[in-house]
């Protein structure tokens, strides 16, 4: 899962934590990990959704200034299909710990 230059530093920071994307499939799967500054992003969960579904607010909490601005990122291929990922960065030598148990 690639990011632009931009954005990064706020992954590694834990400010941002989705992304929009528009594709023909998914690219990624929950629980993947996607080298990323040495750390991963690691994928929480990739859900479809619809282009109305993409408010100002998701495209602030997705590191974008606009609906307008996240849909030209968001829409570099050839795709129609709308996805929401949430994820979590993963700092060089950190590790995920297992769900705790009820």
């Amino acid at each position: 899962m690639q990011f632009s230059k931009q954005l990064r530093e706020r992954i590694a920071r834990g400010r941002i934590r989705c992304s929009v994307r528009i594709w023909t499939r998914p690219h990624v799967k929950k629980g993947g990990r996607y080298p990323m500054g040495g750390g991963h992003v690691v994928v929480d969960s990739i859900v479809p959704i619809g282009l109305e579904d993409i408010t100002y607010d998701l495209a602030r909490e997705s590191g974008f200034s606009s609906v307008d601005e996240l849909l030209k990122t968001a829409k570099h291929g050839s795709g129609d299909n709308v996805y929401l990922i949430r994820f979590h960065y993963l700092p060089p030598g950190g590790w995920d710990l297992p769900p705790a148990r009820p």
